[in-house]
């Protein structure tokens, strides 16, 4: 069955100057406030932004393909931890996604691990969704 997920923006003012409230609709769990400076500068200061919310959406789809992948396989995970890193360049765009995983898997050794994780990097439908900006994971065993 398909599901349908949205989230809406309001923005006022220029790029730079400018601020909005991006909405999660669908679950209605927030909404959030977003600026060009919680993209560009070091420090979000309370704001998110478009980079942060992919950042999201990769770790926990890469999480959740994961531990299908080793459920099915008969390792299911007893825990992942899984962080994601968006950098964004002005001017270039999205110029990386790093994925780290770190997985408690009883009666699994690390390449095997390893190699799951790098399959659910390539099938995880948001890395599919992000085909042609460079995706590159770490992956060990806690």
């Amino acid at each position: 069955m398909a599901a349908t997920r949205s989230a809406h923006t309001v923005w006022t003012g220029s790029l730079r100057e400018g601020e909005g409230e991006v909405a999660l609709d669908s679950s209605g769990i927030g909404q959030y406030p977003v600026s060009w400076p919680a993209r560009t500068d070091e420090a979000a200061n309370g704001r998110t932004s478009p980079e942060e919310l992919i950042a999201a959406a990769h770790s926990s789809c890469f999480s959740m393909a994961l531990s299908g992948a080793l459920a099915r396989a008969g390792n299911p995970p007893t825990k992942l931890v899984t962080q994601a890193d968006v950098t964004f360049q002005p001017g270039s765009g999205i110029t990386g996604i790093r994925l780290t995983v770190e997985g408690s898997v009883p009666g699994m050794d690390e390449a095997a691990f390893v190699k799951a994780a790098e399959d659910a990097k390539v099938n995880c439908p948001v890395s599919q969704a992000l085909t042609g900006t460079t995706i590159t994971l770490s992956a060990t065993l806690a």
